[in-house]
């Protein structure tokens, strides 16, 4: 059926005509876009349609907050709705709750910004759109609602229960990133695993983390703070997909042989990108690679079509491999703005790019992977087959602000990437002052359970009601999400917090205490 619905175009075309067609399957409302003049490139030019919810006991704004990360922002009045929300939850004070899921389509991304979805494609050569712009649905059970949004958003497109979970992350692991970061070396990673044998602590497997390969901009310099340390790491191009020879004098092949001796499973992180600076333009890497890589003006990267991504990923992993790595963890993966705007239409670049990196994945690691710094949409709705994906900035120990950021991030994306994917809840300690909450928090997760201890600092104590004795972990069965009372109101304004989860015929529930003012807070279970 036709709609009556408005929209306008900004920009280019300030009055350019169109169609907004409203087509009703299963109770969800597809709502299609047709324009037969040029879409502005950005979200601050998009094409808009205005929407009308009327008056709101609540919502809850799912919105990127950074070019990788989402978070939450709640509110009453929808002109309140922060840019970049990929999902918006609402409930009427006559107690009907409401779903919108913006999509992702061939060409075209929506988000919504205020009381409006905006649509745009980062490609200025586009002289028309056509595509579904969101979807809708409205009823009493709001988790229902979200599930038909999502199948109904991206037809074929698999859930999170039709994904296969790595049988890797069935079991407890260890990553080395806030243990050594950018100075992990073999002797350390050697120390630590055998601490975890000295304590019977039975980790299966690792990650070797940011940086274990060979980056000549760390050669002679230093830093005294963790930012200086970050500015490093992002003005460093990559040399070489080899360990570098100072910190691994057996190679990365030799460094994880000897890793294996203690029973381990070894992943490999590296980002999209090679490195945070591309890869170095006067390596043998870079003329290896030249005729895959695209230039960015200020980096070196693989090039945004299929062929040659896949020709990256593939060179990449065929190294890893065999060095004896038995899965990747794939980094700054939210890149299409920054490094392919123009290059082609936001959908067919992270399409493109992702089909190629999950393809090179499954010849090299089967399902084994994880997705990190990888939230924008136009990623959530490209991955064909990936299950396990991370919802939340990275994990900074002994810091309860940031707690509380942590556990808002992963249970409230939960109910929207958690459509699609089981959420990473990232690496954690289990000796500071978090460590109980932080277990409590993995422990209904539904995802992994790895942690980042450094040297002499794990703490078995911490980690055994979470684990069966060969390391299996006691993992729930699904996302972890909020609880109905807490979907549309701030849990940092008072009231319990409430996090949900089945394993088996039981339900699991968390409850903490968020409160801004660190008072005692009420709560219903």
């Amino acid at each position: 059926m036709e709609c009556n619905c408005w929209y306008k175009i900004k920009g280019k075309a300030p009055q350019a005509g169109g169609t907004l067609t409203v087509i009703t399957e299963n109770k969800v409302k597809k709502y299609h876009l047709h324009v037969d003049a040029p879409v502005p490139l950005d979200m601050d030019e998009g094409a808009g349609i205005s929407f009308e919810l009327g008056e709101l006991d609540g919502w809850m704004a799912d919105y990127r907050c950074t070019e990788y990360w989402c978070q939450p922002a709640f509110g009453t009045d929808t002109a309140d709705i922060p840019a970049e929300t990929q999902g918006l939850i609402y409930h009427r004070k006559n107690d009907k709750w409401g779903v919108i899921l913006p999509v992702v389509g061939e060409q075209y991304k929506c988000v919504l910004r205020g009381s409006e979805a905006v649509l745009f494609s980062w490609c200025d050569d586009i002289c028309s759109c056509d595509t579904v712009a969101f979807v809708q649905a409205e009823g009493d059970d709001p988790f229902e609602l979200l599930r038909c949004c999502a199948k109904a958003a991206k037809k074929d497109y698999p859930t999170w229960d039709q994904r296969e979970y790595p049988e890797i992350f069935e079991y407890l692991g260890w990553c080395s990133w806030d243990a050594f970061q950018i100075r992990i070396n073999e002797e350390d990673v050697i120390l630590k695993c055998e601490e975890f044998k000295k304590k019977d602590i039975p980790v299966r497997w690792a990650i070797l983390d940011d940086m274990w390969a060979e980056v000549h901009n760390f050669y002679g310099k230093t830093y005294s703070t963790k930012g200086e340390m970050i500015e490093m790491m992002h003005d460093s191009p990559l040399d070489s997909f080899e360990a570098d020879p100072i910190r691994f004098p057996k190679g990365l092949k030799g460094c994880i042989e000897h890793m294996k001796e203690y029973g381990l499973k070894v992943g490999v992180w590296h980002p999209t990108t090679g490195y945070w600076k591309g890869i170095s333009r006067d390596s043998a890497l870079a003329e290896e690679l030249k005729d895959c890589l695209y230039d960015t003006g200020d980096r070196l990267i693989h090039g945004y079509t299929e062929d040659k991504a896949y020709a990256f990923y593939k060179s990449f992993h065929d190294h890893l491999l065999s060095c004896g790595a038995d899965f990747v963890k794939i980094d700054n993966q939210t890149m299409t703005r920054r490094f392919y705007k123009n290059c082609g239409p936001v959908g067919q670049v992270a399409k493109e790019f992702h089909a190629a990196m999950e393809r090179s994945v499954s010849e090299h690691f089967g399902v084994n992977m994880i997705n990190c710094m990888g939230m924008g949409s136009e990623d959530m709705f490209n991955r064909p087959w990936s299950a396990v994906s991370r919802c939340s900035d990275d994990f900074q120990p002994e810091d309860r602000a940031w707690f509380i950021h942590h556990i808002l991030m992963c249970s409230y994306n939960g109910l929207i990437q958690g459509q699609y994917f089981i959420g990473d809840w990232d690496m954690w300690w289990t000796d500071d002052d978090q460590a109980q909450k932080n277990s409590v928090l993995r422990a209904v997760s539904g995802g992994p359970i790895y942690i980042s201890d450094t040297l002499n600092r794990s703490r078995k104590d911490k980690l055994t009601p979470l684990l069966l004795d060969d390391g299996r972990i006691l993992r729930c069965d699904r996302p972890a999400v909020p609880t109905l009372d807490c979907l549309v109101h701030d849990p940092r304004k008072g009231g319990a917090f409430k996090v949900q989860n089945r394993a088996g015929g039981a339900g699991i529930l968390a409850v903490f205490n968020l409160s801004d003012d660190e008072q005692a807070v009420r709560g219903t279970v």
